[in-house]
């Protein structure tokens, strides 16, 4: 080694601690990068189950950039919510694909079969989301709002969660049937003096829903026995049997919304309704697609129609809400959500076999 070349290797080995110093700091800071990135939810089930700090944030800002969702839905009634929803995120475009519960189940299982993968987020009658569900469409989720709400209407694993809801129980008109002579209980239906006076909705899933009460609160037999009432059936729904009853045609019926009777005893109606037990609930659930295109906006959709600013805006359309913090004064009852049964496909199939049995086939 020539004289004089140790006095270089400080300054070589300077230069390379330098750079190799310089080398771990940035791979530290392009550590640090991938850790701040790997913080933030990747993916439909993270995004739907993230519950930092900053939640609220990272789903607005996600949902600006997908810019738009799309949401099935049973109907028209759920339009004031989402301009509302649209007045909060200007950002985000709703589309929307409009069916009945079944037909939406029919038609998202045979899309996720042909692996078209579109929606993102479901407005559905529970015993719509039972398939889809079943068949792993639905991403269970958390949501800051899921607090507010009684555990029956939660899905036993967060698939959905009930926002709006109806109670069938025994509507009558007060001037035919004076609310102290009105029946009070399922029993007392089996009384004589109601045999031939009382009506039936034939809608499939009322009137199955109302059976399948009797099953569960006082058995088969029971509902037989009610068979033997001479029940008159209307295929008809729930709020065309309460105009009749308005009408003075129906004096009696057991499968009665009470929601429509409210809103037809505000405008003076003579309509009166009582909870005669466990009453079953017609609800619709929200719930976000496992594959779902846009799942920050999906997110952000099911957290404000849990919101108690929607369960007012699902009041003021008539329906009642499972939040604790927005109960109707004196709608306290006994509910049953019936698609929370762990059997509930197979009960409902026999269900239906009793009503046809006994209500549909001893027609005359």
């Amino acid at each position: 080694m020539a004289k004089g070349q140790h006095l270089d290797y400080p300054f070589e080995m300077m230069s390379l601690v330098r750079t190799a110093t310089a080398l771990g700091l940035a791979a530290l800071a392009c550590l640090g990068t991938f850790a701040a990135a790997g913080a933030q939810p990747a993916g439909v089930a993270a995004i739907a189950n993230y519950t930092g700090a900053d939640r609220q944030q990272v789903l607005e800002a996600g949902a600006r950039r997908e810019g738009s969702l799309l949401l099935y839905t049973t109907g028209t009634q759920i339009k004031p919510l989402l301009d509302r929803f649209e007045q909060k995120y200007p950002a985000i475009r709703i589309e929307l694909a409009r069916a009945s519960s079944a037909d939406t189940a029919r038609k998202v299982l045979e899309e996720y079969q042909a692996g078209f993968e579109k929606v993102d987020a479901f407005e559905l009658a529970s015993h719509g989301l039972v398939i889809p569900r079943d068949e792993t469409i639905l991403q269970p989720f958390q949501s800051p709002e899921l607090a507010a709400f009684s555990a029956g209407a939660v899905e036993a694993g967060r698939h959905w969660v009930v926002v709006r809801e109806s109670y069938t129980g025994i509507g009558y008109n007060t001037k035919l049937l004076p609310a102290d002579k009105a029946p009070k209980t399922y029993q007392a239906l089996l009384d004589p003096q109601w045999k031939g006076r009382m009506a039936l909705s034939g809608v499939s899933t009322t009137a199955v829903n109302w059976v399948g009460t009797m099953v569960i609160v006082h058995g088969a037999d029971f509902v037989r026995k009610l068979g033997q009432q001479n029940i008159r059936l209307y295929q008809l729904t729930g709020r065309a049997l309460a105009n009749l009853m308005l009408a003075g045609e129906v004096a009696l019926s057991p499968t009665i919304y009470n929601s429509h009777v409210a809103a037809s005893a505000e405008k003076g109606a003579p309509l009166g309704w009582l909870a005669p037990g466990p009453v079953p609930v017609t609800d619709s659930g929200v719930a976000i697609a496992r594959k779902a295109p846009h799942p920050h906006a999906a997110m952000l959709l099911v957290d404000f129609l849990m919101s108690r600013e929607a369960a007012v805006l699902y009041q003021e359309l008539g329906y009642d809400s499972p939040r604790r913090d927005s109960a109707k004064p004196g709608a306290a009852v006994e509910k049953l959500y019936l698609t929370n049964r762990p059997a509930f496909i197979r009960e409902y199939d026999g269900w239906a076999k009793l009503y046809q049995e006994v209500f549909v086939r001893r027609r005359p």
